[in-house]
């Protein structure tokens, strides 16, 4: 295996009319893709840029933007993928930190004279097309592909480099263990910055199914049109998404049973909610437990729903993951520790930080900073990060065991559990809740008493009217005390 794009080029042979990228109601064929990809990768090839330069994506969600992430791969330059939605400040600072040599915007974005930047419009894209052609482009597995960000834009932030070869693992993860294959008409429903909606539409084209494009912002009913208009076999969403869905009544969801595969991966679920899921929207649904850094680590399948429903399953395709205390020893069955695994998805460190990579990458091993328990069957437990463990006089305290209590509650909508300074304790819990039907506090409060300890009830139940979430839809803890009100 040369380069992921190579199989477009076979695709266009073999499937040359099938419909590769379909956006609103137009489609590209696999010729037409392997063309427009290959005359991207030639502009590319043709500026003054040495070879595997990082190129920041900070685009809109479109089938050009999927169709430049396979352009920049045939020719061999690394993907920076940044996020349009943020401010042009966010945007120079992550294009300083890791040296993008150039920044693909959209029209109207204005970043600081020293970015190199490059508007992609429908001009851009007319000369694109009036291009000849090159062939022959030097990579192979080795060559990076993709500087994936895993931090966000505060801060210092972390980007692993993964390579072709990488990438090529993770897809066939895909295909092994979630049935993601050349057969499925994939909906293309979360933004593509975002680690899944990018790998699970690059790795459907590269099995020669078809992508649908429905980016967000939509509601839950415009999806479910979307859905049944567009006649999707398979969707990937993220439990904020998921939730939001199983709101509605079951006559309206009724579309979201016809898929033949449902995916969630970017945060935990409850046991109620993987039920609802299972069905109330698809029977085929999996739950994915990745990270940016190595990929998929383990797979919940629907099968294994009923059995473990506070599980996030077990490992997937030539992945091992151990459970292991501070000594990097391997705790028995049972035991809860910091997860570690490895596998030929994983990337070998953080690109320009060698500090972080230390940190994160020993012995052929990543860690990710999850705690976790595995079970005699080899069924992972998560307990939360390392950095949000509640220290609370002196006993650990994991947030996710509160918020899923919380969130068994039929009034809560989310849930989020950070700690608060406490002078006697050390530390203190604070819950902030979002509903969605009116409940008091006190109501929370009891609810809690009855299914918590009482070291794990927390002390400030704090309403919210949303709780803050990056584009992946996860929450930002961080930004939580913010939401306290000014007299705890």
């Amino acid at each position: 295996m040369l380069n992921l794009a190579d199989t477009l080029l076979s695709h266009a042979r073999n499937l040359h009319d099938r419909a590769a990228i379909v956006e609103r109601g137009t489609a590209l064929s696999y010729a037409e893709l392997s063309d427009r990809v290959l005359k991207i990768a030639t502009l590319f090839s043709t500026k003054s840029l040495p070879p595997h330069a990082i190129i920041g994506v900070a685009l809109r969600d479109t089938g050009l933007h999927l169709t430049i992430l396979y352009g920049l791969a045939r020719a061999g330059f690394v993907i920076l993928p940044m996020d349009c939605r943020w401010t042009a400040a966010e945007k120079e600072s992550v294009a300083r930190h890791f040296g993008a040599r150039l920044v693909l915007c959209e029209s109207g974005d204005v970043l600081a004279p020293d970015i190199a930047t490059e508007t992609v419009d429908a001009d851009w894209l007319a000369a694109v097309n009036k291009l000849t052609p090159l062939s022959g482009f030097a990579s192979n597995g080795d060559t990076p592909l993709l500087l994936s960000l895993s931090s966000g834009t505060t801060g210092r932030p972390k980007g692993p480099m993964i390579a072709h070869k990488h990438f090529l693992r993770r897809f066939m993860t895909h295909w092994i263990n979630l049935g993601l294959n050349g057969r499925q008409r994939y909906m293309s429903a979360m933004p593509l910055y975002f680690g899944g909606g990018r790998t699970f539409a690059m790795s459907v084209l590269f099995s020669g199914g078809t992508v649908v494009m429905y980016p967000p912002p939509y509601s839950s009913l415009e999806l479910i049109a979307a859905v049944e208009d567009s006649q999707v076999t398979s969707l990937f969403l993220v439990p904020t998404s998921l939730r939001r869905l199983l709101e509605l009544s079951d006559d309206r969801l009724a579309p979201m049973r016809k898929l033949d595969l449902l995916i969630s991966s970017g945060g935990p679920l409850t046991p109620a909610e993987r039920r609802d899921i299972g069905q109330r929207l698809c029977g085929n649904f999996f739950e994915y437990y990745a990270s940016t850094e190595g990929g998929g680590i383990s797979l919940l399948s629907p099968e294994d729903q009923a059995l473990y429903p506070d599980s996030v399953g077990r490992p997937i395709f030539s992945v091992d993951v151990e459970v292991i205390d501070d000594d990097d020893r391997a705790l028995p069955p049972g035991q809860v520790g910091a997860l570690r695994y490895r596998g030929p998805g994983v990337a070998e460190g953080y690109y320009r930080d060698p500090d972080a990579s230390r940190e994160a990458f020993r012995d052929g091993w990543f860690y990710p900073g999850d705690l976790a328990a595995i079970n005699e069957r080899g069924f992972i437990f998560l307990r939360g990060r390392r950095k949000d463990v509640i220290l609370r006089g002196g006993v650990n305290i994991y947030p996710s065991e509160i918020e899923a209590a919380l969130m068994s509650h039929p009034a809560v909508g989310e849930a989020a559990v950070v700690a608060i300074p406490s002078r006697e304790l050390g530390e203190e819990i604070a819950a902030f809740v979002q509903l969605r039907e009116a409940v008091d506090v006190e109501s929370l409060r009891d609810w809690c008493k009855e299914r918590l300890a009482p070291y794990k009830r927390p002390k400030v139940v704090a309403l919210v009217g949303a709780i803050p979430r990056n584009s992946a839809g996860k929450a930002i803890k961080s930004g939580l005390l913010a939401l306290l009100p000014a007299e705890t």
